[in-house]
Formats: C-alpha cells, sequence, structure tokens
C-alpha cells in the first residue's frame, strides 16, 4: 500500500488531537511521564492551549478572507 499526503495530513492530526488532549484533558490526572516535552505541557497553566486555539481562529481568518475575496471578484 502506497502512502501519500492525505496519511501524512491524517496522522499528523491524529498526532496533534493525541497531544492536544493530553496537554489538556489528561494532564491534570496523570503523573509526570518523564519525557520532557509532555512535562513542559503538563506544568505549564497558560500557554497549552495557545497551539490549540490557533486551530479555530485559523480556519476562522481563512474562511473570512475567503468570503471576502468572493464578495470582491463577484461585484
Amino acid at each position: 500500500m502506497s502512502f501519500n499526503v492525505g496519511h501524512l495530513i491524517l496522522a499528523l492530526s491524529i498526532a496533534f488531537f493525541l497531544l492536544a488532549s493530553y496537554a489538556v484533558l489528561f494532564s491534570a490526572f496523570l503523573p509526570l511521564t518523564g519525557i520532557l516535552i509532555l512535562n513542559a505541557l503538563a506544568n505549564d497553566t497558560h500557554y497549552k492551549y495557545f497551539f490549540i486555539l490557533l486551530v479555530p481562529t485559523g480556519a476562522y481568518f481563512v474562511i473570512a478572507n475567503w468570503v471576502g475575496w468572493q464578495y470582491y471578484r463577484n461585484t
């Protein structure tokens, strides 16, 4: 089976979902793991939400710009 860009996007999306789930939900209930990055996310109380909130903010920005461009082109 040949992997293509769609498989890569799916794998990265799953990895982001798992990392974000750990940072927001599971790190409060699980002990520290010993992995430097995961421990930094577990100990952080503010910036761990930044990257997660970039996704909907970026999507809104892209959609709003696309709609504005469509209004501009069709007037």
